[in-house]
């Protein structure tokens, strides 16, 4: 059985916000809001939680994990950033953007597409992601909540919690967060490219 948090979108609760952390450390696997969708993560590189995410999306070894990361000096830890990347990075953060880069030797080999060593790079505006980042002081492995036989995102907790209590450690409810996926900027080439229209296309990259 899982636990349900409800955590104030505006202002979150410390206690719970160092319960959700201290869960995330020890291996749990935790359904959290972003500013586009609810999203399922786990600790960096925790193989069993990577592999119980799996499950639950019901997708095979290719799937692509992103790294939500707190600001842009924690992403380039990660990923390769050029000057011209910074700029671009900088206006579109915090955002409803995934950012698709070249990894750096610190993500591991697991977590990166096998043939291109890229990573997809996050930042998120949203006050419970920034507060739950700072307490952990690392990035957390996400991947979008899509259920298997839906084309959109999770949107409401309560109906999550019906889905999901068996299966995940924690849900956290941080009210309706919407249900349309992160705009997709693939930056490995250049020029940068939009390789999935989400959310991220209202505010101004198309």
């Amino acid at each position: 059985m899982s636990q349900y948090f409800e955590i104030h979108p505006d202002n979150p609760q410390k206690r719970l916000i160092y319960q959700t952390v201290e869960i995330i450390h020890n291996g749990g696997v935790v359904v959290y809001p972003t500013d586009s969708s609810y999203a399922i993560g786990c600790h960096l590189g925790d193989k069993s939680a990577m592999e119980k995410i799996r499950r639950v999306r019901q997708v095979d070894d290719k799937h692509h994990f992103t790294l939500v990361c707190s600001d842009l000096s924690e992403i380039s830890t990660y990923a390769k950033v050029s000057n011209a990347d910074y700029r671009l990075l900088k206006s579109l953060t915090p955002g409803p953007y995934t950012f698709l880069l070249k990894a750096t030797h610190e993500v591991p080999r697991r977590l990166m597409h096998p043939k291109r060593r890229m990573i997809g790079i996050r930042v998120v505006d949203d006050p419970i992601v920034r507060d739950i980042l700072n307490e952990l002081g690392q990035p957390i492995m996400s991947s979008t909540l899509i259920m298997p036989g839906n084309d959109v995102p999770e949107t409401d907790a309560h109906e999550i919690r019906e889905k999901l209590e068996h299966q995940v450690d924690l849900i956290v409810d941080g009210g309706n967060c919407g249900f349309e996926a992160t705009t997709v900027i693939d930056m490995v080439e250049s020029p940068p490219r939009v390789v999935r229209h989400g959310k991220g296309t209202e505010h101004g990259f198309s």
